[in-house]
């Protein structure tokens, strides 16, 4: 398959760079490779991805068919007998004949799920009204019931309580055998929906990202036709009220799992059972989540593309769930939308029903994506979830003792000793109150094996305790059995008092009536001090005994022991994000890292790619210069100010009072002549509040403000839309006005809430001042674990530590960042100030994004520079006068 020039669909003619990055991405998905695809911002890389992708999955599927259609024209036999060299032996001439059976069975399987499918999507376009069969057989609703994640329950009928029949695990026979299906596992790939249909998988960070693409997608060529399904979390895509209530994202997922659960309890219940339920409060189920809307929603889902938002208001109309209809829509989906975490998290993956296996995965908004992926499997839990686990499982122990089989006794004790281990790794004891037990304060960083000796639970096989938790789902159990006993021998006399706490309070009593000891009451205390609430704190121990699994090499523990035992906590901290890296690279056809700034590739490519197992040979890389002329852009390394002092912002000089005047004379000269908005970025938040101080007492922040209306970037995201607002209204005004102010200077810092997705187009960012170099904290001791870890496993490029080069490569991925926020589209233009003279060495140079670099000026003083930017403004103005 070729791709060739002008077979790209595209809602208008595209730039020449669209183009090579549509030809080069189609060339990446048809020959399996990774691909490392960098094109600044404002250059249309999200609907180059779009049309480059769909295009190459609209080939590959038309071949697919054809292929098909010819494999199913003859009989195998007479197939078999044209192909074949030489006469094989019966033996070899039935294996192969069997195999082209079964190959051509498949295929018209295939035929005919795809077939109906297109037909019954073609209705539901048409506005068909589509009947599903109520009658649907047992085992069809089992299975459909498993793909929702229903029940994972399955345990023998006995005499008991049948209320408290779902929270005890299943009999645990073995951790080598294969366990029943009925019993403790649900990972049946014989599922209700059609086999997987080969489709893009598209990750973003955040979800006005994704909610960005999703739009992209609707207004390109295939918004119409492509079958796409927006993936969200709960907290995103939930519409029942009972659930989104909590606001707590892990709450929420407890709440509707036991909703789930309760309803799945109460079809199986026998109608002769139902009379003899113990008196109480019914269980609640959720009034969103029927079988048959569900399917019928899924179709609607996949006809129509939707972001997280219309999908919500989807569902409301429906009265259905779209968290789940999208998850029963994604075998079907040529394209799904999906958040990071999602997709770089293996047993969220394997939750979300994702497979990778020969797909096709794009990463967008790349340039961080070792960090992200090492956040994602670092975890951390504190004292005080330590002790309410330890707590809530010792109390789950003995309340079903003389129920609970051998083996499931056994792991339950090691997961307690394991519990005692990591409290007194802390400094602290089980069965004590958290909140006042004192600890020595200090921290310190240990290998995992070290940890686990420290912790003196290096004799337990935390691969079999995992392997426990995965099967018998001991998590979620604890969850019910906290939930069943929420208000077991509470008055409810206090209205106001809030659910969480009925429910700790409840359990509190419970367990008073178990076992008269001080730390009965201990959930109560816990839980009202550690914030947020959790009904399951054991899901947080789960995910850090699983960070413990890591080879040895690959990871740090941090131990960080406060005041007292309840806000202490342990930290696990990846050090080798390709670890988990490399299923998805082996599994996948191919994979696509795009991103605005992809530098330094170098480092990239070796610390997540070959160190994942990808050779040089599988790795394409494209990139592309700005659509804007060069003429639009005036990037300049600023040395020295105004007055002549050197600009050099490290540690030692930047506090100075020399240093700081000397930053406030270059601002004032630059919103002198600039136009509009000027965004100047500091490297910390600390130092901002530093010099802005200095500022302020010696009057420079007076000489701004009489040229440019001061704003500074909130603490709070949820103001910073606000902010936005004010200062582009502001910007509007004293163009309009046209004297007085010229616009809006605005305070921001490197990797804040400003230097990540925020668009400051025209005349909002005429001018992008960086204020020094924004490296790392260099004495952190995560980063010092990182550097060690580089340094001893990576190679040493022309004699460069692999740690150095961890270093500078952080900072100038958060100044290129930073300084991309300016240009947006072909017509725009700014001038960009690196305020540095470090800045000017070829090493940090080589760092920039080639069209920036290609156009950058180091001026050593400031009248050449001064002069250059005026020169720059000048000549817009005139263009735009004459125009």
């Amino acid at each position: 398959m070729e791709s060739k020039s002008g077979r790209f669909p595209f809602p208008f003619q595209p730039y020449t760079i669209q183009e090579s990055f549509m030809e080069a991405l189609y060339t990446a998905l048809d020959k399996r490779k990774i691909g490392i695809f960098e094109s600044p911002t404002g250059t249309g890389k999200s609907l180059s991805l779009i049309c480059g992708a769909l295009t190459w999955l609209r080939d590959y599927e038309e071949e697919k068919k054809q292929e098909a259609a010819r494999l199913l024209e003859g009989p195998v036999e007479e197939k078999n007998s044209n192909n074949q060299l030489s006469e094989p032996d019966w033996v070899s001439e039935f294996v192969q004949k069997k195999a082209e059976r079964d190959m051509v069975n498949k295929l018209k399987d295939e035929e005919l799920k795809r077939k109906k499918r297109e037909e019954r999507l073609e209705m539901i376009r048409h506005n068909a009204q589509l009947r599903y069969d109520m009658k649907r057989k047992a085992n069809e609703d089992d299975e459909a019931v498993k793909l929702l994640q229903l029940s994972k329950e399955g345990v023998e009928s006995e005499s008991h309580d049948p209320e408290e029949e779902g929270l005890i695990v299943a009999e645990y026979e073995s951790d080598d055998e294969a366990t029943p299906k009925s019993r403790l596992c649900d990972d049946d790939d014989e599922e209700l929906e059609e086999d997987h249909v080969t489709k893009i998988y598209y990750c973003s960070r955040t979800h006005s990202q994704l909610a960005q693409f999703v739009h992209e997608v609707q207004k390109s060529p295939y918004g119409a036709a492509v079958r796409l399904v927006n993936l969200g979390s709960r907290q995103n895509l939930c519409i029942n009220p009972e659930v989104t209530r909590l606001g707590n994202v892990q709450m929420m997922n407890d709440r509707c799992l036991e909703m789930q659960k309760n309803k799945h309890e109460k079809r199986e219940k026998a109608p002769d059972l139902e009379q003899k339920r113990r008196r109480g409060e019914a269980k609640v189920t959720c009034a969103f989540s029927g079988f048959e809307s569900l399917m019928a929603m899924r179709d609607e889902v996949l006809v129509k593309v939707r972001d997280v938002e219309q999908l919500l208001q989807h569902g409301r109309e429906k009265h259905t769930c779209p968290y789940y209809s999208t998850r029963m829509a994604i075998p079907a989906a040529q394209v799904v939308v999906l958040p990071y975490q999602s997709l770089l998290h293996a047993s969220t993956r394997k939750a979300s029903g994702i497979k990778l296996k020969d797909q096709i995965v794009i990463i967008d908004e790349a340039h961080n994506l070792t960090d992200t992926i090492s956040a994602i499997h670092s975890t951390e839990i504190s004292g005080a979830q330590l002790c309410r686990a330890h707590s809530q499982l010792s109390q789950y122990c003995e309340r079903y003792r003389s129920r609970l089989k051998a083996k499931n006794l056994m792991y339950i004790k090691q997961i307690l000793f394991v519990l005692e281990g990591l409290v007194r790794a802390l400094g602290g004891k089980v069965g004590q109150n958290p909140n006042t037990q004192s600890c020595q304060t200090g921290s310190e960083l240990l290998t995992i094996n070290d940890f686990l000796f420290k912790a003196q639970v290096d004799n337990i096989n935390l691969f079999k305790v995992q392997k426990y938790f995965e099967k018998s789902m001991i998590s979620r159990k604890l969850c019910g059995f906290v939930e069943k006993y929420e208000g077991s021998g509470v008055n409810t006399h206090s209205s106001s008092k809030n659910k969480e706490n009925r429910r700790i309070e409840g359990l509190g009593r419970f367990l008073q009536t178990l076992q008269n000891k001080p730390t009965d009451v201990l959930e109560q205390q816990v839980a009202v001090e550690d914030k947020p609430i959790m009904a399951s704190p054991m899901m947080l121990v789960e995910s850090f005994l699983f960070a413990l699994t890591n080879a040895n090499k690959d990871g740090r523990v941090v131990i960080q022991r406060q005041a007292f035992l309840a806000q202490s906590s342990v930290k696990f901290l990846l050090l080798n994000a390709a670890v988990h890296f490399a299923q998805i690279v082996q599994e996948c056809r191919a994979v696509i890292i795009a991103g605005g700034t992809m530098q330094p590739v170098a480092d990239f490519k070796e610390q997540l790619l070959f160190s994942a197992g990808v050779t040089e040979d599988r790795i394409l890389e494209f990139s592309c210069g700005h659509v804007i002329p060069p003429e639009n852009i005036l990037p300049i390394i600023l040395c020295a100010g105004p007055s002549g002092q050197q600009l050099e912002f490290t540690f030692q000089t930047r506090d100075t009072p020399q240093m700081m005047e000397e930053t406030g004379r270059v601002l004032s000269n630059l919103c002198n002549i600039v136009p509009g908005g000027v965004v100047c970025f500091f490297p910390s938040y600390e130092y901002e509040k530093r010099i802005l101080g200095h500022w302020e007492s010696t009057g420079v922040l007076q000489r701004l403000q009489s040229k440019k209306k001061i704003f500074q970037e909130p603490k709070k995201a949820s103001q910073v839309e606000q902010v936005l607002s004010d200062y582009s209204k502001c910007i509007q005004r004293c163009i309009n006005a046209g004297s007085g102010q010229t616009g809006a200077l605005l305070f921001s810092v490197v990797g804040g809430k400003m230097s990540e997705g925020i668009n400051f187009s025209d005349d909002l960012g005429r001018c992008i001042v960086m204020v020094g170099m924004p490296y790392p904290n260099i004495k952190s001791p995560e980063l010092q674990e990182k550097m060690a870890y580089l340094d001893k496993h990576m190679p040493h490029v022309s004699g460069k530590s692999p740690g150095k080069a961890l270093v500078e490569g952080l900072c100038m991925k958060a100044v290129n960042q930073s300084i991309g926020r300016a240009i947006r589209h072909r017509g725009d233009y700014a001038c960009i100030v690196l305020c540095d003279h470090r800045y000017a060495r070829s090493g940090t140079l080589q760092k920039l994004p080639q069209w920036i670099r290609s156009s950058t000026h180091t001026h050593t003083t400031f009248g050449p520079a001064f002069a250059s930017v005026r020169r720059f403004f000048l000549e817009k103005r005139q263009r735009l006068d004459s125009v």
